[in-house]
């Protein structure tokens, strides 16, 4: 039983007693509550106090106990809404007295008490392709990022960016799992085995259950309505399949260069719906149009913060007094973590300190894989601009960068830019100058994997 389909049934359960959807607050005290929090834990994670979110929780235990005609308290409250929850599309179900209809998350959760409220309009849910997410680490700054934008700001363009394996598409599905039901349509989709764009139109056309015209205006035309029409979330995934290898980032191949006159029309036609495009690289349309403008935003993710020990704990891991040193070497990057816990159990018994003990940054199998895919998309302007960085161990200048490669200036300029755009470089300023650094978990794939047979 999902987290989202607890949130979705509680939700309907307070609407049909107080009229009213459970506030932010509330969705994360439930979440919290399920993922085994304490009432002290829950008032740490999010700046309140203990006893507030006791008082909280027991006000919606209350509402909970009187509809369900039994009592509710923090010891059931997780397995008497489990049991209520299993099910799927519409089934009615009793508690006491009470007779309740669950609806899944491809139907829109509302109640009708009496038949006097009326649904205005049907909706379309279409996460199929969407990944589970099983745990949540941190993040909830940029939840309430995407929260304010695209519920508060009606922002129609967001790109979540950032290094493979960070945690995007984590955060957007966290996001659409605890707000699903503020949309009539939602859409996941993935671009791992991109389609054209006239494709994606129709999928998203039978979705909303229309019959998509012949023409691709007529079929752009047809989406703009239900965007105008309908209050919509679609998701693109693994936008950067459809840029071209090998070349400077966030450039189209050409089958699907109408992809950018699409997002222009999603940031310049008015509509009060929002696409979400995850990328490891920044596509277009995020730097040349102007945010003050144009409703557009970009959210670049790097490593996690305190919670990164979560990581830790749920892999088993032994010597608590050492993670803070691990989560460091491995940046506090969530899937590096994940790469190295795994080692770590499988050869030092899970053992850190012993695994510490090697000082050395090591890369297994797993880390190799994750940035040969990385590697093979970026130019050859670009890769010798990251083994030029690499053989130092310091930051360095573009004057340093130039001074050892056989470029010109210009070619240098671009390919930093476009390194910057892939979150490949770090930069730090002085009054003079400005350097360039690559992590040091990227820098050690590239001296053993690549700077020897350069």
């Amino acid at each position: 039983m999902t987290v989202t389909e607890i949130l979705q049934f509680v939700d309907n359960l307070v609407f049909t007693k107080t009229d009213k959807h459970l506030d932010d607050l509330q969705k994360k005290i439930i979440e919290e509550l399920f993922q085994g929090r304490t009432y002290k834990q829950i008032a740490n994670m999010y700046d309140y106090d203990e006893g507030y979110i006791g008082d909280e929780s027991r006000n919606l235990f209350k509402i909970l106990s009187e509809i369900l005609g039994e009592d509710i308290n923090k010891s059931n409250f997780c397995w008497t809404l489990e049991r209520g929850t299993n099910c799927s599309k519409i089934v009615s179900f009793s508690f006491g007295n009470n007779n309740i209809n669950c609806y899944s998350n491809y139907e829109k959760s509302n109640y009708q008490e009496n038949n006097n409220t009326e649904k205005s309009n049907s909706s379309y849910h279409d996460l199929t392709l969407a990944p589970k997410i099983i745990r949540f680490y941190g993040r909830n700054t940029e939840l309430e990022y995407l929260s304010n934008w695209i519920l508060n700001q009606n922002t129609h363009l967001i790109s979540v960016l950032g290094l493979s394996g960070i945690g995007k598409t984590t955060l957007v599905k966290r996001f659409v799992d605890i707000n699903i039901q503020q949309f009539e349509v939602v859409i996941w989709r993935s671009l791992k085995f991109p389609k054209s764009l006239n494709l994606l139109i129709d999928d998203l056309l039978n979705v909303c259950q229309q019959e998509a015209k012949e023409t691709i205006d007529d079929k752009l035309n047809q989406i703009f309505n239900i965007l105008r029409n309908k209050k919509c979330l679609i998701i693109l995934d693994d936008l950067e399949n459809i840029f071209i290898n090998r070349q400077f980032a966030g450039q189209y191949k050409a089958e699907y260069q109408n992809y950018q006159t699409f997002l222009q029309m999603i940031t310049e036609i008015e509509h009060q719906s929002c696409l979400i495009l995850i990328s490891q690289e920044k596509c277009q349309e995020m730097i040349s149009l102007d945010n003050e403008l144009y409703p557009i935003h970009s959210l670049e993710l790097s490593g996690l913060n305190h919670p990164a020990t979560e990581i830790l704990k749920n892999q088993g891991l032994k010597n608590e007094e050492t993670w803070l040193e691990l989560i460091n070497l491995y940046e506090s990057h969530p899937k590096y973590l994940q790469y190295i816990s795994i080692l770590i159990k499988d050869v030092f018994q899970g053992e850190v300190s012993e695994f510490i003990k090697e000082n050395s940054l090591i890369l297994t199998e797993d880390f190799k894989s994750l940035f040969d895919s990385i590697w093979i998309r970026l130019s050859d302007i670009e890769k010798g601009i990251l083994l030029t960085i690499s053989q130092n161990d310091q930051s360095i200048s573009r004057d340093e960068i130039k001074q050892c490669l056989s470029l010109s200036s210009i070619d240098i300029i671009n390919g930093l830019q476009s390194l910057t755009r892939r979150f490949l470089l770090t930069k730090l300023e002085n009054d003079e100058k400005q350097f360039f650094n690559i992590s040091s978990v990227f820098r050690q794939y590239l001296k053993v994997y690549h700077c020897s047979s350069s």
